[in-house]
């Protein structure tokens, strides 16, 4: 996941498509595509008020406010942190194999650093058989508290 999203884009992304779940088996892509097939698009056409190239965005505990940014996503090999940018500076874990069918809240003050992931199991869960994997019926875990970096 790292090496797609962040190493494989010279700046960013300006939508995630559906190749992210390439290998991912057919009842689980249809579950949360109907189908469906786009491709992710990188930001290409970018052009910088002064001429100069484009570079990717440096992001840090205090310049996270100036670039009026919501949310933080840290990638861990247990699962990916998401931080609500405007009340923390860590979050929960949602596990990786948290079933991707689950619904989760998008209200910031319900990522907190010492709950689990604000989520619901999906209204109908797949089989394990056609998910590829045993999907997760239990919140993920909380990782524990981390230091944030400094640079």
């Amino acid at each position: 996941m790292t090496r797609y999203l962040v190493d494989q884009v010279a700046v960013g992304w300006d939508e995630l498509g559906t190749d992210l779940l390439d290998g991912a088996p057919t009842a689980l892509h249809t579950a949360l595509t109907g189908g469906e097939s786009w491709p992710s698009r990188t930001m290409d056409d970018l052009i910088c008020p002064d001429g100069s190239p484009p570079q990717r965005m440096t992001v840090t505990e205090e310049s996270a406010s100036e670039q009026d940014l919501q949310w933080g996503y840290v990638l861990h090999p247990h699962g990916i942190e998401v931080i609500s940018l405007h009340d923390n500076l860590r979050g929960p874990v949602v596990s990786w194999d948290t079933d991707p069918r689950a619904r989760f809240s998008d209200h910031p003050a319900q990522w907190r650093p010492s709950s689990p992931p604000p989520l619901s199991p999906p209204p109908d869960p797949l089989p394990s058989s056609r998910l590829g994997t045993q999907p997760a019926t239990a919140p993920a875990t909380v990782s524990a508290p981390r230091t944030p970096a400094r640079r």
